[in-house]
C-alpha cells in the first residue's frame, strides 16, 4: 500500500538560473509520477507575493506523491534535477495524510 510524502524543498540563494535551466528535467520527471497516478500536486513557492514572481524567483517547490515508504520517497527526492544542480539547499519528506478534498 502507497503512502502519500509531503516532499518540502526550500530554493538556495540565487539559484533562479539554476532552476531555469534544469526545469525541463524536473518536470519531466513530475510527469511521471503523473503518469502513474501517483502525483496529488506540485509547485513552487513564489518567493513574493504574486503568481509570476519574475526575477524574484522562488523560495522552494512542495511536492506531494504516494510512494511505497520513506525510503522510496527519499530516494527519489535524492534524483532530482533541482537538488543535484544545487537549486535546493535543503529538502525534508514527511508522511502525509490526505483529509480534504474527499
Amino acid at each position: 500500500m502507497n503512502l502519500l510524502y509531503a516532499i518540502i524543498c526550500e530554493d538556495a540563494e540565487d539559484s533562479l538560473n539554476l532552476r531555469r535551466q534544469n526545469r525541463p528535467a524536473h518536470l519531466q520527471r513530475l510527469q511521471r509520477l503523473q503518469d502513474e497516478g501517483r502525483l496529488i500536486l506540485a509547485g513552487p513557492h513564489p518567493a513574493v507575493d504574486s503568481p509570476d514572481p519574475g526575477e524574484n524567483g522562488f523560495s522552494g517547490s512542495l511536492i506531494v506523491a504516494e510512494f511505497p515508504s520513506y525510503e522510496a520517497a527519499q530516494a527519489w527526492a535524492n534524483e532530482d534535477p533541482y537538488l543535484k544542480a544545487g537549486v535546493y539547499q535543503r529538502v525534508v519528506i514527511k508522511p502525509f495524510l490526505k483529509v480534504f478534498p474527499k
